[in-house]
């Protein structure tokens, strides 16, 4: 995750969440009223606190749920999952991940299955982005970020990443090696099931472009930032904290579709307190917890009733028409694949 913001509790613990509170509990079954304390295993950062102010404190809190927050890496989080799975209990109730990270873990069988019966809020879910055993609880995506007093005309396609007056001044985040050699797949004419028809691509903006490949997210906004840079590829959600941060840049979202990332929460098989961990994931769908989110770090809600300011929609969302030509990552091929992404990035393209 992104930022350091510091949030104003009263901001977050008035009378909507309060409602939000017992809206939410009283949607769950009567069999599923959730008590006693549960684990969350989550990032740190503002994604945790804005986690423990909207949903622990706002929502869980007044019910009689006590909260503990496991902050913790995803490869550490993956590893307790894995090694966790022939335990009689889970060491947390909810686990959060990026949706590329979740998959796997699905796929092993490390989550108990969602559904309207237990977290009773995904009828609100976008449904393109459902899943059988998780949640999304927030998202972004990627588009073309660029300083806009250095390209007054905005860019229309990933494409323009290649164009030659924009030479020395293109940066990459090596944070994103994944959804770049996606984009170039797309500007070859390829598909998300097979990265390796952008490998030509991304060869030549090394090689023709001379594309600066930063360490970090944080580096590629200090770049642009100095205007050693111009233009990349990232999370409209980045572009939002950025700019908030005095990084002169703006977004256009690529006629080629944009490319969402979601972090998703699910509930391991063995968890302690499952009931607790379903009501976790109800609560997080809360219009009060997903609004916090956009708010504060530029996420979009992940649901259909969380209705964002104009001027807030207008700085991170995503027109109708293009979520309706959202390009998604194949999960399946990433899983088989990344290895062999990885290794083609660091030697022949970073290399």
């Amino acid at each position: 995750m992104h930022g350091t913001l510091r949030l104003s509790r009263r901001g977050l613990l008035g009378g909507a969440a309060a409602t939000a509170a017992l809206c939410s509990m009283s949607a769950l079954p009567a069999f599923a009223k959730p008590s006693g304390t549960m684990v969350a295993s989550v990032f740190g950062g503002d994604y945790g606190d804005i986690l423990r102010q909207s949903v622990d404190v706002a929502i869980l809190a007044p019910v009689g749920v006590t909260v503990t927050q496991d902050i913790s890496s995803t490869e550490a989080r993956q590893t307790k999952l894995r090694t966790e799975r022939q335990r009689r209990k889970s060491s947390m109730d909810v686990a959060v991940l990026a949706d590329l990270d979740m998959y796997p873990m699905a796929k092993i069988g490390a989550f108990s299955a969602v559904s309207v019966e237990n977290v009773p809020r995904i009828a609100a879910v976008i449904p393109a982005l459902k899943k059988e055993f998780s949640v999304p609880q927030i998202f972004s995506y990627i588009a073309i970020l660029y300083n806009p007093a250095r390209i007054p005309t905005p860019p229309t396609s990933f494409a323009d990443l290649w164009k030659p007056e924009y030479k020395g001044r293109v940066g990459i985040s090596d944070n994103l090696h994944v959804a770049v050699s996606a984009v170039a797949t797309l500007v070859a004419g390829g598909t998300t099931s097979d990265l390796s028809a952008g490998r030509e691509k991304l060869l030549e903006l090394k090689n023709q472009q001379q594309a600066k490949v930063f360490p970090s997210n944080e580096a590629i906004a200090a770049a642009l930032k100095s205007e050693e840079i111009w233009i990349t590829v990232n999370y409209v959600a980045r572009a939002y904290s950025w700019r908030k941060a005095g990084v002169p840049i703006t977004h256009a979202i690529a006629k080629e579709g944009a490319i969402p990332i979601a972090f998703e929460m699910a509930v391991p098989t063995n968890a302690a307190n499952a009931e607790a961990g379903f009501a976790y994931l109800n609560a997080a769908l809360e219009p009060a917890a997903q609004t916090a989110f956009a708010e504060k770090m530029g996420y979009l809600p992940t649901v259909t009733d969380a209705n964002l300011p104009p001027e807030l929609e207008k700085q991170i969302g995503l027109p109708e028409s293009a979520r309706e030509n959202l390009v998604r990552l194949d999960n399946a091929y990433l899983m088989e694949h990344q290895a062999e992404i990885l290794d083609f990035w660091n030697r022949s393209f970073k290399g």
